[in-house]
């Protein structure tokens, strides 16, 4: 499966913004984007105005880096939302939130959506019972997701017992005593809070 393996703090540095995408060391003084917020590269600080399509381009590519996925899924994606009733934009998001590994991340069992994805991948998580161990399986309305008993004593796991302090979308509930969470229904626009213009995501798809 085709990852990225570069260094993710210039995926911050190049869109001007923290993605968070190391968990815990985006919020300290270590993070990339606070010591050099420009974009990476030779001419990284210099100051360029986009044309309309590279505006477009450069949400579509803070959306696929959010959700730490590359081109072919995500267009894949955005071929789905396309056939589905409602708002194309919305549709897209929706199912990037529905994907386990991001939620896995949004229940707080994980301090980024890479290390879901490798808790996702090693096989730490059930849904519904059943084993499953890709990253990309979208989850629907109740479904119960929940750490499979033998990773439960481990010592990433016992940890996030003891120290749990996060919160969790309202389209999610979270047992941490048991480490479980629900899916109680499917996000809506209003409950995906990153900063992403999707209709610019869609325009730059319709061209």
């Amino acid at each position: 499966m085709a990852r990225y393996t570069d260094s993710v703090c210039r995926l911050c540095r190049r869109e001007g913004m923290k993605l968070y995408l190391k968990g815990d060391r985006c919020f300290t003084d270590k993070c990339a984007v606070s010591k050099r917020a420009y974009a990476p590269g030779l001419h990284g600080s210099s100051r360029r105005k986009l044309s309309n399509f590279g505006i477009q381009l450069r949400e579509k590519q803070k959306a696929k880096r959010f959700y730490g996925i590359l081109e072919s899924q995500f267009r894949r994606y955005f071929e789905i939302a396309d056939k589905q009733e409602g708002i194309t934009g919305e549709n897209l998001l929706r199912l990037l939130e529905s994907r386990l590994d991001n939620v896995v991340y949004r229940l707080g069992f994980a301090s980024s959506r890479a290390e879901a994805r490798q808790l996702v991948t090693h096989g730490h998580f059930r849904v519904n019972g059943e084993k499953v161990d890709i990253p990309s399986y979208l989850v629907s309305a109740g479904d119960i997701i929940a750490v499979k008993e033998r990773s439960k004593s481990s010592n990433k796991f016992r940890s996030l017992v003891e120290n749990f302090k996060g919160s969790v979308p309202n389209w999610l509930t979270v047992d941490i005593e048991k480490l479980e969470g629900t899916v109680v229904s499917l996000p809506s626009r209003e409950d995906i809070d990153l900063p992403i213009s999707e209709n610019l995501i869609v325009e730059l798809y319709s061209r």
